[in-house]
């Protein structure tokens, strides 16, 4: 039973994962009108925000996403190792 716990873990880990690259990405190329990008912003937003009022304004960058990834993994490893 836990090892398909540990794979749910690990593929949501992949897809939250990919859609903050995906919305950091598209925040370059794509207008933020565009449906596509707006739908990434819906999921990632909430859990960015946050993030945002914590970490102090650097001006031009945003290292809000970087520090969510690495929590992402931070706490999928960390269940990980509890369900092992």
């Amino acid at each position: 039973m836990n090892i398909y716990i540990i794979v749910f873990i690990q593929v949501a880990e992949q897809i939250l994962s990919l859609l903050v690259i995906v919305h950091v990405i598209l925040s370059f190329f794509m207008s933020p009108y565009h449906l596509i990008r707006q739908t990434v912003d819906r999921l990632v937003e909430p859990l960015l925000a946050p993030i945002r009022h914590i970490l102090p304004q650097t001006g031009v960058f945003d290292f809000s996403p970087l520090v969510l990834l690495i929590l992402i993994q931070l706490i999928a490893g960390i269940l990980i190792s509890v369900l092992r």
